[in-house]
């Protein structure tokens, strides 16, 4: 049969999908970004927990699963830093808690980002979701970090100008979201400018759900926004991209950054009830639904076979929207881990991470492999196969070999995790050092010695058990070895950087936002 006839006959038998994915040199990159989800979230995980997770379930069987995963921080702002970066937040000026309303980009203009990386490698780059990293706003004054938390709200901002500083100019060719869900301005973004002006002022209605935000009361909202809504229209918009981008000839990376569970608790309309358990639950269950329609968005595309999908959440499930329900209905958010979202304990960092990428990861597999959600853009940028520059991306570390079952010799093997309140804690194999305030709150604790724990995971992985006293060689060595990876800036190996901050872990913090170095 004539050469010219068997590729036709290929053609029309093959979906064009797969046709232009067979010709991709570089897989697609989906990455999904749960907010507040906590590492016993996922039922497959922990059978004897009471959420219905069906689509993340059917991940799990398909992928990896990582037991040893945690996010860069207990808390969203310096997570999110953190993934697109490889760099450790605390690394920066903000020293605890998050980005307020209106506040400016924590990330540099200058600073490598994975989006970046992958644009250079001839990638599609989106995000759609919660931005949460902050923006330049245009006004009779500028964005500026302020020690009071949200002190910007009431000033008055020009919505009809361009929003500096913000995804599209952090690496993404495209965005669609919001900043957060509970701040100010209650709109949609697109790109640089709002969707449809906030011409309205914000007025709480109790019938949209729980935890709403009763503080803003007043502030600038698009007419007829609900935030019943926000889920399900950031979910349409990424399995929209996804199927649009399959029919291009460019690999793409879509970073879907969640907008739930996090308060304010809004599971829409065909979600209510349905948990049995509380509104809490019902929105973790809309979560696994919205996670699940990326995943079937790629399959359905036709290009499952050359995108890789990542799961994972930026920290621990909330305390606060609900969390003694949970626990009364026999839910552990948290898994058998101690504490929660904010925490410097295991729950407040500890997060899921389910990797699927058929015919490279094996199938309902698991790993014990320590990861950090830093170290994703090193991961990624092994997958395609470029070396990490000389600088940036300070705390990113490969885990690719443990993906495809390979040895590791450079594999991660300490970890810095940092709390709500600015509260170290450094992992070395099982042992934990924790810092932790002194005080019964942050206010009281502020510039006073913090306090050492010491904590064997191997065999207390609950954090119950302090080993100070009986292994004071171990506190010594790994507080040196804390301060020796904050002074050097960096801790990938051969790599030295530096603070945009001087960073203490043996006292709370006085500042939110420290002086520059």
């Amino acid at each position: 049969m004539p050469l010219k006839i068997v590729l036709l006959f290929l053609f029309c038998i093959i979906p064009a999908t797969n046709l232009l994915a067979a010709h991709q040199e570089h897989p697609n990159i989906v990455v999904i970004l749960a907010d507040d989800f906590g590492v016993g979230d996922i039922q497959a995980h922990y059978p004897k927990n009471k959420i219905p997770t069906p689509y993340l379930d059917r991940l799990v069987s398909q992928g990896m699963s990582f037991t040893d995963a945690h996010s860069g921080s207990a808390v969203c702002t310096p997570t999110r830093y953190g993934l697109l970066t490889g760099r450790y937040s605390w690394r920066t000026r903000l020293q605890e808690w998050v980005v307020a309303a209106y506040e400016p980009p924590l990330i540099t203009r200058d600073r490598l980002t994975l989006p970046g990386l992958l644009k250079k490698q001839g990638y599609q780059t989106a995000c759609v979701g919660k931005w949460h990293l902050g923006w330049q706003w245009a006004g009779p004054q500028s964005s500026r970090m302020m020690e009071k938390k949200n002190g910007q709200w009431k000033l008055q901002w020009d919505f009809k100008k361009p929003i500096k500083g913000g995804p599209t100019e952090r690496g993404f060719d495209y965005f669609f979201g919001v900043d957060l869900p509970n701040l100010p301005p209650f709109a949609f973004i697109e790109n640089d400018h709002v969707t449809s002006l906030p011409t309205e002022k914000f007025q709480l209605d109790p019938g949209e759900g729980i935890v709403l935000p009763k503080g803003f009361v007043g502030a600038p909202t698009a007419p007829g926004w609900r935030m019943q809504k926000i889920l399900p229209e950031i979910t349409k918009r990424a399995v929209r991209y996804i199927h649009d981008q399959a029919k291009q000839d460019a690999p793409f990376f879509l970073y879907f950054s969640m907008t739930s569970p996090h308060e304010p608790v809004v599971p829409s309309e065909k979600f209510r009830g349905k948990s049995g358990i509380a509104p809490i639950a019902d929105f973790v269950m809309e979560t696994d639904w919205s996670a699940g329609q990326i995943i079937q968005a790629v399959d359905k595309a036709g290009i499952a076979d050359n995108t890789v999908v990542i799961f994972t959440a930026d920290n621990g499930h909330s305390h606060y929207t609900g969390w003694n329900e949970l626990i009364k209905a026999g839910h552990q958010p948290s898994g058998p881990y101690r504490g929660h979202k904010g925490d410097i304990w295991e729950g407040g960092h500890r997060v899921p991470l389910v990797v699927r990428w058929p015919e490279k990861v094996g199938a309902g597999t698991r790993s014990d492999q320590m990861v950090c959600l830093t170290d994703l853009i090193a991961t990624n940028a092994e997958i395609v196969g470029v070396e990490l520059p000389s600088i940036g991306a300070e705390d990113s570390i490969s885990f690719l070999p443990s993906l495809l079952n390979q040895k590791n010799d450079k594999q991660r093997t300490s970890l810095v995790s940092h709390s709500n309140h600015g509260e170290f804690a450094y992992r070395n194999g099982p042992w934990k050092i924790v810092f932790k305030m002194s005080g019964k709150n942050l206010q009281q604790s502020r510039g006073k010695p913090t306090i050492t724990e010491l904590y064997n995971l191997d065999s207390d992985i609950s954090e119950q058990n302090d080993l100070t006293r009986k292994h004071p060689e171990v506190v010594k060595q790994m507080t040196v070895d804390l301060q020796k990876l904050i002074d050097q800036g960096s801790s990938r190996s051969g790599q030295k950087g530096a603070n945009d901050t001087k960073v203490r872990f043996d006292i709370s913090q006085e500042v939110r936002w420290a002086p520059a170095s």
